[in-house]
């Protein structure tokens, strides 16, 4: 007994600082003890501890309580009703009806699997039949079967593809591209092997059509960038680029310089800033030119790749755009939102 806190050492609440132990417990500790002399353990008991004593009373009574259930649930005595009365009689009355319950519950699971397989063996063979001789209401039954097999098909292909889009392994831009390159570059190494070749020969097994894109995509000069596009070589091609498709009558040209004896005129000339006269299709062509090219400049955008597997989010192209650009700006602080949204549990219960 601890002289502070009047607590036995064989206690079940022993270590419970705030336990105190009463009549109750010495009685409980008596009762254990007595039990384990009966059985014998008393010699074996006195050099454990507390917690040791009372978990294997703990375990001793649950398992007397569980081989007393398991007892009475396979002797299960023949009881006559007649003589339950009161609680005993409806207690047995609804131990007979759950008993009841549980053989019919597995009855019908039965039978609904032998249905099951029943059914899927029917599907499976599908014995042929001739349909012209088939009349009226059997004709119908035997099409809709037809296209209730046709439409479970195609749900269970597009199910299997849905589940290989949805588990796909989320890539950041370029892993996959770096992986499809190292892929190519090992299956054209193997090729170049079985031939004796190295990879410098790698030339060699593209073909006629692909050499020639290939070489055409060397001779094309690269687009100006930064400086560049305001550099005189860059204004020079572009104006070469414009002039290409105009019509030059030389015979007019030779006309109107021996008409005018200053038609290269100079700074010192008089006839200096006077315009010449000029026909007015010539105008007409050049106003022309002017309004295609600001055509053309405003139709003018960057090529963009389409992604067929994208999931489409859009009405239209300007609609498309303007989800980009909020996607940009947005995207990381709405992606909790939006996978919760499509997992379904941002919604309520």
């Amino acid at each position: 007994m601890d002289g502070e806190r009047r607590v036995h050492p064989d206690c079940i609440n022993a270590s419970n600082p705030y336990h105190e132990c009463v009549e109750y417990c010495f009685k409980k500790i008596a009762e254990a003890k007595a039990k384990l002399e009966k059985l014998g353990l008393v010699e074996a008991v006195s050099g454990q501890s507390r917690e040791s004593l009372a978990d294997k009373r703990i375990e001793e009574e649950s398992s007397e309580e569980e081989e007393e259930e398991d007892e009475e649930d396979s002797q299960e005595p023949e009881v006559d009703v007649n003589q339950l009365t009161g609680r005993k009689k409806k207690l047995f009355e609804l131990r007979l009806k759950m008993s009841r319950e549980s053989l019919a519950d597995k009855r019908i699971e039965e039978e609904s699997s032998e249905e099951e397989e029943e059914e899927d063996e029917e599907d499976s063979q599908e014995p042929e039949v001739d349909v012209n001789q088939l009349t009226g209401r059997k004709k119908k039954l035997f099409e809709l079967r037809l296209k209730m097999n046709e439409a479970r098909k195609f749900n269970q292909t597009d199910v299997g593809s849905e589940k290989k889009k949805m588990e796909a392994p989320t890539e950041p831009k370029g892993i996959s591209k770096q992986k499809w390159v190292e892929a190519r570059q090992k299956k054209i190494g193997k090729i170049l092997d079985a031939n004796g070749l190295d990879m410098s020969k790698a030339y060699m097994l593209d073909t006629q059509e692909a050499a020639e894109t290939k070489y055409k995509k060397w001779e094309k000069e690269p687009t100006p960038s930064g400086w560049d596009v305001f550099n005189q070589k860059t204004l020079y091609n572009a104006y070469k680029k414009r002039t290409k498709n105009i019509q030059v009558d030389i015979e007019e040209y030779n006309r109107m310089r021996a008409a005018d004896p200053e038609f290269y005129r100079e700074a010192s000339s008089l006839q200096y800033g006077k315009a010449p006269k000029i026909s007015k299709d010539k105008i007409d062509k050049m106003a022309k030119e002017l309004h295609d090219r600001e055509e053309k400049r405003q139709e003018f955008s960057r090529r963009r790749k389409f992604r067929e597997e994208k999931d489409i989010d859009s009405i239209n192209d300007r609609n498309e755009h303007f989800n980009k650009k909020i996607e940009r700006a947005f995207g990381k602080y709405t992606l909790e939102i939006k996978n919760n949204l499509e997992r379904g549990t941002a919604l309520p219960d």
